[in-house]
């Protein structure tokens, strides 16, 4: 075999990212080419620049790694519009190209790294200060090796394009898609982790359910876009009444949960008691909400998510059922309600059962 294919079947096995991969190649274009320097370079088409990201330079024109230059005067560009591989007389073809002039470059070969989209990379090529003839087997194994580096380039981009949308993918699964808060699953995995923690059990982990009272009347009464907006907004009263440490998640319907690693249970209940209840704009109404039944608990250490979530469900229906109590002892019929206001004022009472349906 071919000392040269033999070289390059050993890089392609060894490479392990694109510098891997470049290297070897710009020694073997040294050795075929003849020229003084070989490099490769990546292209910002927004900025409008080329940047030299490996360079071999081997005699007295030297075109340094890092070199940043204009895109619209380089040799690059002038070669791609003009559909020439190889220039043998730079100062005659190209009078008027300033950085090439700067550089001393005479002689100039190259071709564009270009992905199967046509997405342009960046440019493979070979330069030197004095005139020369480049052979037709010199421009064959450029533009071979500038095949290589393009698939290469497109694999990375492919990866890195899939692993964005695995995460995506991942994150839109944590993510109830109403409030953009974190859903049940999310908040399982959130809980499980914390629970496994041992320097969790010193503080304890409380957990707090929440069911918006009378849920089933706001959309029957206003429409299920106003029970929409009405749960975004309870998401959004939630996450902007919690503190650091603690984590806000729709576990579905009307049910919302709160973890907290920071509050005792009394001071956590209390505070997204306040959070909820009040004024909300619903569908150009305005209503007024008497608040959610909140039950909590504290976990035990170790103790799987879903049996904590299970007492704290519970709990909550404790909390429902004194309310109801209250309510009737108040001489209520049990029921909580809501105010509609109207233009004039208050203008409805609407009946919210003390249990919707779930």
């Amino acid at each position: 075999m071919d000392p040269m294919l033999t070289r390059l079947a050993d890089s392609l096995a060894r490479a392990d990212g694109l510098e891997t991969l470049a290297r070897p190649m710009l020694e073997m274009l040294a050795r075929i080419t003849g020229m003084e320097s070989v490099y490769f370079t990546r292209i910002d088409p927004v900025a409008r620049r080329q940047h030299v990201v490996f360079a071999l330079n081997t005699c007295a024109l030297e075109i340094p790694e890092g070199l940043d230059v204009d895109w619209s005067d380089t040799l690059c560009r002038r070669a791609l519009e003009e559909g020439r591989a190889v220039v043998e007389d730079v100062s005659a073809c190209w009078p008027e190209a300033g950085a090439a002039r700067d550089l001393g470059i005479q002689t100039y070969l190259g071709q564009p790294v270009q992905g199967a989209d046509g997405r342009l990379y960046g440019t493979l090529c070979a330069a030197s200060a004095s005139r020369g003839t480049v052979s037709a087997e010199a421009q064959k194994v450029l533009g071979l090796f500038a095949r290589i580096l393009a698939l290469h380039l497109d694999r990375e981009r492919y990866i890195a394009l899939l692993r964005r949308n695995n995460a995506a993918l991942a994150a839109d699964a944590l993510t109830d898609p109403l409030t953009g808060i974190p859903n049940r699953r999310a908040l399982l995995e959130s809980l499980q982790q914390s629970l496994a923690q041992p320097a969790r059990a010193g503080r304890g982990v409380v957990v707090a359910f929440i069911d918006l009272d009378g849920f089933k009347s706001v959309n029957d009464r206003l429409g299920h876009d106003a029970g929409d907006r009405f749960l975004v907004e309870v998401a959004r009263r939630l996450s902007d009444a919690a503190r650091a440490g603690e984590t806000v998640a729709r576990y579905g319907g009307d049910e919302f949960v709160v973890v907290s690693e920071v509050a005792p249970p009394d001071e956590l209940e209390s505070r997204l008691a306040r959070a909820i209840a009040g004024r909300y704009e619903l569908a150009g109404v305005p209503i007024d909400y008497a608040g959610a039944s909140i039950g909590t608990t504290t976990a035990r250490a170790d103790e799987p998510a879903e049996a904590v979530l299970a007492r704290a469900d519970a709990a909550m229906y404790e909390a429902k059922e004194a309310r109801r109590r209250q309510r009737e002892a108040a001489g209520g019929d049990g029921d909580c309600h809501f105010v509609v206001e109207g233009p004039n004022g208050p203008s409805k009472r609407a009946a919210l059962p003390s249990h919707p349906a779930r």
